[in-house]
């Protein structure tokens, strides 16, 4: 029986740990700086800095395989150094990189009108990874992508960005292209949803029922 602190729902692995020391800061500001100048150097440099954020960040949000993955990761690497003059320091410098990254992304995604195709993409890494025995527990992503897919996209998406992948509110609203109060509401109504559809879903609820239990 899974103990109560592994019922935590996570449809996705967690991020690894980024360094944050001040060495590392350093380095980042001395290669935007370089960037800034367009020495020749740095876009070599912020390319090999940037693109395993990218990949990471796309991989979640869009999959590996999706047809337009390298042109989407080409679109961040570009607004990446088109907009690396605005970055201030005010959060490290992996995060900014996502996040830019997952507003590329989720503008392409909106500009497809493909967002059911999204959710099922989004969570084709986490079945695999789940043990073939653990066979309930692939059926309830199965339910949970469906009930997704049929939400309010936008509800959907804050709830994905905020619950599932990690981005706070600010980030959240950044890329969605709202503010963080509308992403809140959003969040909200999209999170009361899901717990509804999984409340009134037998098959889900009796799984979260048996997974709250202690061992």
């Amino acid at each position: 029986m899974v103990s109560r602190a592994q019922t935590h729902l996570r449809l996705v692995a967690p991020e690894p740990a980024r360094p944050d020391s001040a060495t590392s800061a350093l380095s980042d500001a001395m290669l935007l700086a370089a960037l800034e100048r367009r020495e020749r150097s740095a876009s070599a440099a912020f390319y090999h800095r940037a693109r395993p954020i990218i990949d990471r960040t796309l991989t979640r949000l869009v999959g590996q395989h999706d047809r337009d993955y390298e042109d989407i990761a080409q679109a961040a690497l570009y607004e990446l150094v088109s907009t690396s003059g605005r970055f201030r320091g005010e959060c490290p410098l992996d995060a900014w990189l996502s996040i830019v990254s997952a507003r590329v992304a989720y503008r392409h995604i909106r500009r497809r009108r493909l967002e059911r195709r999204f959710f099922a993409r989004t969570l084709d890494e986490p079945v695999q990874s789940v043990p073939p025995s653990a066979f309930g527990a692939r059926q309830a992503v199965d339910k949970i992508r469906t009930h997704l897919g049929r939400m309010d996209a936008k509800r959907a998406w804050a709830f994905l960005l905020h619950d599932v992948y990690g981005y706070d509110l600010e980030q959240v609203g950044e890329i969605m292209g709202s503010s963080a109060s509308a992403a809140q509401s959003r969040l909200f109504r999209g999170r009361r949803e899901v717990h509804e559809r999984i409340r009134k879903d037998p098959m889900l609820a009796g799984l979260l029922e048996d997974l709250s239990e202690d061992p």
